[in-house]
């Protein structure tokens, strides 16, 4: 789950960054919400398919898990 403070700091960034204003009929706290919604929903299948593609689709090659974890590790 999204912290939505953090979440709405972005997005008063972003739009700032981008000149852009919320219309005034859309409250920035249900643009928020919804915006964390919508992520939230994305981040679950980017999760779901990062976790097979990470674990090769359930034939687990724990040699490459391995390599993966070094490679991680110095990268830290």
């Amino acid at each position: 789950m999204l912290e939505r403070k953090v979440v709405e700091e972005f997005l008063d960034d972003e739009f700032e960054d981008s000149d852009w204003e919320i219309p005034k009929d859309i409250s920035k706290s249900v643009l928020v919400e919804t915006f964390c919604l919508f992520t939230e929903d994305d981040l679950a299948e980017w999760l779901k398919d990062n976790f097979k593609s990470f674990f090769n689709h359930g034939d687990i090659d724990w040699e490459r898990v391995r390599d993966r974890i070094k490679h991680y590790d110095q990268s830290s």
